[in-house]
């Protein structure tokens, strides 16, 4: 089941963090490596990912720059991150 919205992906993400600490690691290193240039001037102040680089992305993976990847894409996706530049 594909989640509809980024919140819902958010929080199924969370969900699967607190199972598994290093996961939670992945993920954060991930969604820290996402963050928009800058995030300290900008309100809300917030290490957030730039949404044209965001929709770019989607757009590339999925076809669909609205899409919102299933949480497996997301899960594996920052494992192979981690596997590949060895953090």
């Amino acid at each position: 089941m594909s989640p509809q919205s980024w919140t819902a992906l958010t929080f199924r993400l969370a969900g699967r963090a607190l199972i598994d600490p290093r996961l939670a690691v992945d993920l954060l290193r991930t969604a820290w490596a996402f963050r928009r240039r800058f995030w300290w001037r900008q309100i809300p102040f917030l290490p957030l990912p730039d949404r044209t680089y965001l929709r770019w992305r989607m757009y590339t993976a999925y076809g669909d720059e609205s899409a919102v990847p299933p949480v497996r894409d997301v899960i594996s996706f920052a494992r192979w991150r981690r596997e590949t530049m060895g953090l």
